[in-house]
């Protein structure tokens, strides 16, 4: 197969193992620069330009969007679409995951176990929005952030109200959640491919930190999963249209709580943790589902 790689850098590891797993197994890898490639739209014949070149022949592709380039990165998905190439993942399901707000509502909708959660632009009684979560000490996030950025522990309501004030002074869009004392600073990671969990690990927080972000310093280890963890990962990957997904959970004392679905999850904290071949799974996974046809959006989203 002749497989692309949307990514920005061919040089992360993410993208390195799966070019690596392709090769591997006989395919040709193309790396393209997300924000590099252009489109010819109005046309009867959809094509994608790189580098003065149509890039056609294809028969799937891997997203790597970062978050910084979604909008950009899933119309460039959304034309190999047109072209009837295979999309690991597809742009709506993609730009559905993105937008935090939205996921935890389709979530919600299916009966999946949150987090309670509230969302406000500029409340009139910012009291009873820390209320309407349990009250303090709760979590504040900002829409936008990844990677832990733009998450805060809010320990009493003073602070909570604080926070919130100097967010929304900012004219950020924020989402309140109830803090999981139990969950003890951890979160679990699920790697979901296909219908299945392929690999799972623990990441904890470090001392005197929250976010369990391996970017600030959290460690990862091996953790065995329930069943009830693994299909709570498996329907939240699925209620996103995701076929690839890291799902990350939190271990509460009425169940496991979905905290977020990635819809580019990293490879590294994963294989290294797990010593599992994820890069190699998934090549496996568009060998077995990469015929013409399959997009079920087509690029219509």
């Amino acid at each position: 197969m002749k497989i692309a790689v949307l990514s920005r850098n061919p040089r992360l590891y993410s993208t390195r193992r799966l070019v690596e797993a392709g090769q591997q197994r006989g395919h040709e890898m193309v790396v393209i620069d997300t924000l590099r490639a252009y489109m010819n739209i109005a046309s009867h014949k959809p094509q994608i330009h790189y580098r003065g070149q149509a890039m056609d022949g294809f028969d799937a592709v891997i997203p790597r969007i970062g978050a910084s380039v979604t909008f950009y990165g899933c119309a460039v998905l959304r034309q190999f679409e047109m072209m009837d190439v295979y999309p690991l993942n597809e742009s709506v399901a993609i730009s559905r995951s993105r937008d935090k707000l939205r996921a935890l509502q389709l979530l919600s909708r299916k009966g999946i176990g949150l987090p309670v959660t509230g969302f406000a632009h500029s409340p009139d009684d910012i009291p009873d929005l820390i209320q309407m979560v349990g009250g303090a000490p709760l979590v504040i996030k900002v829409l936008e952030g990844t990677q832990g950025m733009g998450v805060v522990l809010a320990e009493t309501h003073k602070a909570a109200e604080s926070v919130i004030e100097a967010f929304l002074g900012l004219k950020q869009d924020i989402m309140v959640q109830e803090y999981i004392q139990e969950a003890g600073g951890a979160d679990i990671r699920c790697f979901v491919v296909g219908d299945k969990v392929i690999a799972a690990m623990k990441r904890q927080a470090k001392a005197g930190e929250f976010r369990s972000n391996l970017h600030r310093g959290g460690s990862a280890s091996l953790i065995k999963i329930t069943p009830e963890e693994r299909m709570t990962a498996v329907r939240a990957a699925k209620v996103m249209g995701l076929n690839v997904a890291g799902v990350d959970i939190l271990r509460s004392n009425h169940g496991p709580l979905v905290m977020e679905v990635n819809s580019s999850p990293g490879l590294e904290g994963i294989e290294t943790t797990t010593g599992k071949d994820v890069a190699g799974m998934i090549i496996q996974y568009l060998e077995k589902n990469a015929e013409p046809g399959q997009t079920r959006t087509r690029g219509r989203g």
